[in-house]
Formats: structure tokens, sequence, C-alpha cells
């Protein structure tokens, strides 16, 4: 929403050598662009819904994570537009009550990001950019055939945390159903490598899961 910008709003802290950033004193869009630059790698949820007149809409968003396997949850963040309306995904899933997570392989990637422009709401996101979907099973939007992985999603809670424009919104969807390709199931665990999911980092990049490395857990203090 606000990622070409350069931050400028900034209070030298010499003694630590570091730069100090007072949100209280920030315009949102120099808060928004210091966040995504440092908060990253973020999931992408490519959020498929489906209007109460039956348009269907997908979006991509990366404020994004799972909350917990009890109940299992997700959790995505849209943002109201510049001109304080509520984006097309919220409004959809609070008629609705309903919404899939798709995952992003990195095949899918310039498509998912073709699929953030600004469609109006008459129009399917599906349609316009020619995207194959499947049924869903327990819902009514559909999903994006070419993920690896999918999960249903009915609303569980919205919080608003504040109206007008930039506005933040916490969605929150309980999992009543994955999807998951078997072409990425190895013994029963999912390859990471095949999965091949993309983050999103601040302005125009993202990165690739292709760098992997394993720690393991430690054991209890003594």
């Amino acid at each position: 929403m606000y990622e070409y910008h350069a931050f400028t709003t900034f209070e030298t802290n010499t003694l630590k050598n570091q730069m100090q950033f007072d949100p209280g004193n920030m315009g949102i869009r120099d808060v928004y662009t210091l966040m995504v630059q440092l908060i990253t790698p973020r999931p992408i949820a490519w959020v498929s819904s489906i209007s109460k007149d039956g348009v269907t809409n997908l979006a991509p968003y990366s404020f994004f994570n799972g909350v917990g396997a009890n109940p299992p949850s997700v959790l995505f963040c849209p943002v109201n537009r510049r001109d304080g309306s509520q984006k097309d995904s919220l409004l959809n899933v609070l008629d609705t009550k309903e919404f899939v997570v798709n995952v992003v392989s990195a095949a899918d990637a310039e498509i998912m990001n073709n699929s953030s422009a600004d469609f109006a709401s008459e129009v399917s996101e599906f349609e316009a950019l020619g995207i194959e979907t499947h049924a869903s099973e327990k819902i009514a939007p559909p999903r994006v055939a070419s993920s690896l992985a999918q999960f249903e999603c009915k609303l569980l809670q919205h919080i608003e945390l504040a109206s007008g424009p930039a506005g933040a919104n916490v969605v929150i969807g309980e999992i009543v159903m994955m999807h998951v390709a078997d072409s990425i199931i190895n013994d029963g665990i999912i390859d990471p490598a095949k999965l091949d999911n993309v983050g999103r980092l601040g302005g125009k990049a993202y990165t690739k899961t292709t760098d992997r490395f394993e720690l393991d857990r430690p054991p209890a203090p003594q």
C-alpha cells in the first residue's frame, strides 16, 4: 500500500549508534515502510472470498500467520484503502463469514502479484486474470487450482484496530478443511523444497525458501 517510499522521520541515538523511530511522531506511510522492511520474511495469504452478490475475489496479504491448533486458526490483516474504505476481501468475509487462504509457491508469484491490482469490486480477479479454480469442500469461496496447499476458513473474529485511511484490521479464521498436493508430501511430511513458497520483504522484494538450515531443539534446563 505504501511500500515505495523512503522513511525520513527518525531521531539518532548517538550513544547506541542507532536510529530511533517514535511512531507517535511519524506519518503512517513512514511507519508502514519501516515495518515491512524489518518484519521479514512475511508469509503470504492469497485470500479468496466471494461477495454477497456472488462475485469472487482474490488478493494477497503479507501480514499473515497461523494462530494455533486449538482451534486450528489463521489470521490475516487487511488495511483500509487510502480513502478509508474497507477492502473487498474484508467486506466479503464480514458478509459471508468465509474465506480461503491459498499458499503461494514460487511458480505462482507473478500471478499472485498481478492479483494485487486495484480491480473494481464487481470484477473477479479469477476471471480477469484467467486463474483456474477448484471448488471448496465446506465453504463457498473457490480455491486457487495451482496453489499447492489451501486452508478453507470460517470467520472466528474481526478486530478493527482503527478506522479511516490505512486503518488496521485483524481477521481470524477457523480452518475447517486443509488441502495439500500429493506431490509435496514425502513419507507423511511436507517437503519444503517442493512447496517452494515465497515470502514478502519490503518494497518490491520477495524471497524464496530455498536457503534452509536446521537446529535441534535444546533439552530442558536441568
